[in-house]
């Protein structure tokens, strides 16, 4: 291979990398699922090809500006030491103005294809993220993964919008869903990189609390994401009431398990949590597209 393509090649896969895909795909994963619930079936192409690439393109966009502010705490992490500024593969102003890029041609998008209330809410969840989320929250409180997972949750309302014109009841019991999901999901990862957010100054609660503390708290958000999940069952039907009932149980099941192994195991290994929170997220969008056919 020319050298001149090795180094279009890589540098490509660096800004690849800024907009972090594996957190693209889940948030895509829960965001078109909502279409078929939104048009209760089969939902239209033009719409789904706006929410898929410009979905992509907002999730690409408040993730590069992640990369580009918390520079310095990647440098600092080892779980995060490989990404493109830290390497120095992409510049910071040029991470800075992709991500901006990305973000403007994201909103536009919605705007001319859609309408004002989906652009309106794919600009407001880049700028949750950017400036509350990665800015203020996760510098300041143990109780940043909480309140950031509205930005986690933001797809399924855009989607709805960007269907409807109009948010309802269906949508905002699926927000509170993923908004609920978020902290065990993630906390269950950052108990085993608590080193490295300790290091980096961060105060995620698996560092500044016990790990039978952080599992107190993930249950409690676990029996919500699921209550909240089958409160959404008149609007979808049996067939996803059904599976949101036994998904939701293997879900409670584990990480009680877990909290009853904490008070005598600081060590504690949750990454099976995480997977599994991952499994179920997927699974559960899945049977939400499902329902809107069958229903």
């Amino acid at each position: 291979m020319p050298s001149w393509l090795s180094r279009v090649r890589a540098t490509a896969s660096a800004y690849v990398a800024l907009c972090k895909p594996r957190i693209v795909e889940l948030l895509l994963i829960t965001a078109v699922p909502t279409l078929f619930l939104a048009y209760h079936g089969l939902p239209s192409l033009l719409v789904t090809l706006v929410v898929v690439v410009g979905g992509a393109l907002a999730a690409g966009s408040a993730n590069a500006l992640n990369c580009y502010i918390d520079r310095d705490i990647d440098e600092v992490m080892r779980r995060t030491s490989a990404r493109p500024l830290v390497r120095h593969t992409v510049t910071p102003r040029s991470a800075l103005v992709f991500g901006l890029s990305l973000g403007i041609v994201s909103v536009a998008l919605f705007a001319a294809a859609t309408n004002p209330l989906a652009a309106s809410l794919t600009l407001g969840a880049i700028a949750y993220y950017v400036v509350i989320y990665t800015m203020l929250l996760k510098r300041h409180t143990s109780q940043s993964t909480l309140w950031g997972g509205a930005c986690g949750a933001a797809p399924v309302l855009i989607a709805w919008a960007a269907a409807r014109d109009s948010l309802s009841w269906p949508a905002l019991l699926l927000f509170g869903v993923i908004f609920f999901w978020q902290p065990p999901h993630f906390w269950a990862l950052a108990i085993k990189y608590r080193d490295d957010y300790r290091s980096a100054g961060i105060p995620m609660l698996p560092v500044v609390a016990t790990t039978r503390r952080v599992l107190t708290e993930s249950v409690v958000y676990s029996w919500l994401m699921v209550t909240v999940s089958l409160a959404a069952w008149p609007w979808i039907g049996p067939v996803y009431g059904l599976a949101a009932a036994v998904l939701g149980g293997m879900f409670l099941q584990e990480v009680h398990r877990l909290h009853a192994h904490s008070r005598r195991d600081e060590g504690l290994v949750t990454i099976r949590l995480f997977h599994l929170s991952v499994l179920y997220l997927t699974v559960l969008f899945a049977f939400v597209a499902v329902g809107a056919f069958v229903h």
